[in-house]
């Protein structure tokens, strides 16, 4: 029998969800556990995913929260058997380097997006470089996101960039709301590209960046790659899993 640990958001549902589970289901501290149970929606899961990174263990989400996306279906019956049978779906997360306006480098890992948004009323001009090598000169915009394939359902798709799927070396490139070049529709890429994002004119068109959960304004530059010196492992139920998730979202009507 798996040690586990569960961990809840802190709405009603929730709560109530981890006092029905934990009073079925033997239940140890984070530091002993070996899986965890998480209990909430999409953002409450991001968060565990951030806070135990490093330690391996894997996550087993259970929706009870206004977005479910990474989160499998509740039932408070048999966990342990679909724990067992679950499909592990390692994660890798971009990291974020940002420059401020005369201030320090500030380094942030995501999940799902790294986004640059304007601050102000005005559009950003924002240069783009891959591996150094500048591939637009000037893109006139709302902002720019880089997005990898567990994200690209995500704020990605609201952004009408493409959905990648699990598995794919590829990291999808989408404009916000994009002024100037308007046809451009964004690009993907490789896994192993660096990009690099030049603020143009930052004092009127201030930028800010946001990786998950980290936001960073005022910003000057921000390069942007896959890293796989972090991961976190996500467990899904074996009919239901991430990669089957991420295909059906391609035939939504």
């Amino acid at each position: 029998m798996p040690k586990i640990t569960f961990l809840s958001s802190s709405t009603p549902e929730a709560l109530q969800a981890k006092k029905t589970l934990e009073a079925l289901y033997p239940s140890v501290g984070p530091e002993e556990a070996d899986v965890i149970v998480t209990l909430g929606g999409d953002g409450f899961m991001l968060e565990t995913m951030h806070f135990h990174m490093d330690s391996q263990i894997p996550i087993y989400g259970i929706h009870c929260g206004s977005v479910g996306f990474l989160m499998n279906e509740f039932s408070s019956s048999d966990l342990l058997n679909r724990l067992e049978k679950a499909k592990p779906t390692p994660l890798y997360p971009l990291e974020m380097i940002v420059s401020e306006n005369g201030g320090p480098s500030t380094k942030a890992l995501a999940f799902n997006e790294v986004s640059l948004l304007r601050e102000s009323r005005q559009a950003a001009k924002i240069q783009i470089s891959i591996d150094n090598v500048i591939r637009l000169q000037e893109l006139v915009c709302d902002g720019i996101l880089v997005s990898t394939p567990a994200g690209s359902t995500a704020y990605n798709l609201s952004a009408h960039g493409p959905i990648i799927p699990l598995g794919a070396p590829l990291l999808a490139l989408t404009p916000i709301s994009a002024f100037r070049p308007r046809r451009w529709r964004g690009a993907l890429l490789p896994e192993t590209a660096e990009i690099t994002f030049q603020v143009l004119d930052p004092q009127k068109r201030p930028v800010s960046a946001v990786a998950d959960f980290t936001e960073v304004r005022n910003v000057s530059s921000v390069s942007v790659r896959q890293t796989k010196e972090h991961s976190v492992t996500l467990l899904f139920d074996h009919d239901h899993n991430l990669e089957e998730r991420i295909l059906r979202e391609q035939f939504v009507e």
